[in-house]
């Protein structure tokens, strides 16, 4: 048990020696800091997903020309009807 209280209270000690090292402009720039960090993620999502709808978009349109063409080569290969 006081191996335990011993080890605990240098822990505690560490924690409080960490604590100090942290200033007010230190703890302010990295608040701010990471609230940017914020703001660009949801920036970035909101690209990723406008992407995302665009390339949908761009797959169907590439589907629907794809059976157009294939549409216009089956006509092309049908046999002239004879008058």
């Amino acid at each position: 048990m006081d191996v335990q209280r011993t080890q605990i209270a240098e822990l505690l000690g560490q924690v409080s020696g960490l604590q100090a090292e942290w200033t007010e402009g230190a703890i302010q720039r990295i608040t701010t800091e990471n609230t940017s960090l914020k703001q660009r993620v949801r920036q970035l999502t909101t690209d990723n997903r406008t992407l995302d709808e665009r390339l949908k978009a761009a797959r169907s349109n590439l589907r629907f020309q794809d059976r157009r063409v294939a549409d216009l080569e089956a006509r092309i290969a049908e046999p002239a009807p004879k008058s």
